[in-house]
């Protein structure tokens, strides 16, 4: 007879797959989790404490560094909700590069779950190429909005800048290379053996499941539920394009990186018909006072991330300060159904669980 006997262990937080500052306690019996806790707090911004000291001009580049990987879409969420509570009416050409640098964003963010989800897996040469894609992407991001990953863009009313002479044609041009590589991604990496080994059939969970968790995004949509905020509840002007929301019935990570590529491909088409019907001229902000002050009440508006429903509630006093802000982030409620996707699995099954989650710290203990 072995007797064995269990053993604690501490995941991160200084360790890569945990993709930040994040740590899990697994209680180990041999590579079996008997029970994992999850422990967050270790990069604790105070996001919502400090805006209430803040003109709601100068909130917005503190929504960059939540999601830093998807720094327009926050942008977006702020602005969405005082501009909703002002009830303003954004020029068009200013809607369209907000849909232009947020699908873009889009994009760029999956590249970087892909390439860093592979890397957990032991490939390295994803990692590379998603990389090299990626910065072509950030290039053109940092040319309209000045920085590399913290995109400060997004203004109440509109955005801080028209784009620079040829963007536009620059970002048509780069589309059909993204198809491309597309391609060479699913070549790379959906049919190999030892990748479909480490994530079919691990990490599954029920739709309902998925509903009771306050899951959102690729997590929910990979169990079969229908649900993208760009079609179910259109905001900006997503109703004008044509896409499709990729949903998969399995619920496990194989199904949660297949509905995260397909949507690299939605993203794309969506792309394909914005620079072809944007305006080519136009005002790019509203007409909005010079300090902000949206009226005495409250709202809550949602958008759809890379990391699913992020939700912005806003209290007003009609003064230039909101009275209390609040965030609903994806990759916190996300995270909630890691305890019990771990139990029962092996180690090697944490890395693959956690990586296809697919959380950014900077928004779980925001």
């Amino acid at each position: 007879m072995i007797h064995t006997e269990e053993m604690l262990l501490n995941v991160g937080p200084q360790h890569p797959s945990t993709h930040g500052v994040f740590r899990v306690v697994v209680k180990l019996d041999g590579e079996i989790i008997k029970e994992a806790i999850p422990v967050v707090g270790y990069l604790h911004r105070g996001t919502e404490k400090l805006a209430e000291n803040l003109q709601y001009t100068q909130i917005i580049p503190y929504t960059d560094r939540m999601d830093y990987l998807s720094a327009m879409t926050n942008n977006y969420v702020i602005c969405h909700a005082v501009e909703t509570m002002m009830d303003l009416e954004i020029p068009e050409r200013a809607e369209y590069l907000r849909v232009i640098v947020m699908e873009l964003g889009r994009i760029a963010s999956h590249l970087v779950a892909f390439g860093t989800f592979l890397l957990d897996l032991g490939a390295m040469s994803p990692f590379l190429f998603a990389f090299r894609d990626r910065e072509m992407i950030i290039n053109l991001l940092n040319e309209i909005s000045g920085a590399r990953l913290t995109f400060n863009y997004m203004r109440v009313g509109g955005v801080k800048w028209d784009a620079p002479d040829g963007w536009i044609e620059k970002v048509r041009e780069l589309l059909p290379y993204l198809k491309e590589e597309y391609k060479g991604y699913h070549d790379l990496v959906t049919g190999n053996e030892i990748f479909l080994k480490r994530v079919k059939g691990v990490g599954t969970y029920t739709k309902e499941e998925a509903i009771n968790y306050s899951l959102s995004g690729t997590n929910l949509r990979c169990t079969g539920v229908k649900w993208d905020l760009r079609k179910d509840e259109p905001y900006s002007i997503y109703d004008r394009f044509d896409f499709d929301v990729p949903v998969r019935e399995e619920g496990d990570v194989y199904a949660k990186y297949l509905c995260r590529m397909e949507e690299i491909e939605q993203s794309i088409r969506i792309l394909e018909q914005a620079v072809e019907q944007i305006p080519s001229e136009g005002p790019i902000m509203a007409k909005t006072p010079r300090i902000i002050k949206p009226p005495a009440g409250e709202t809550f508006v949602r958008i759809e991330s890379p990391r699913g429903e992020i939700g912005c509630y806003i209290a007003s006093k009609g003064k230039k300060e909101p009275y209390r802000l609040k965030f609903r982030r994806p990759s916190f409620y996300n995270l909630q159904i890691l305890p019990k996707l771990l139990e029962g699995s092996t180690m090697a099954d944490l890395i693959a669980i956690l990586g296809g989650i697919d959380i950014v710290l900077g928004e779980v203990d925001g």
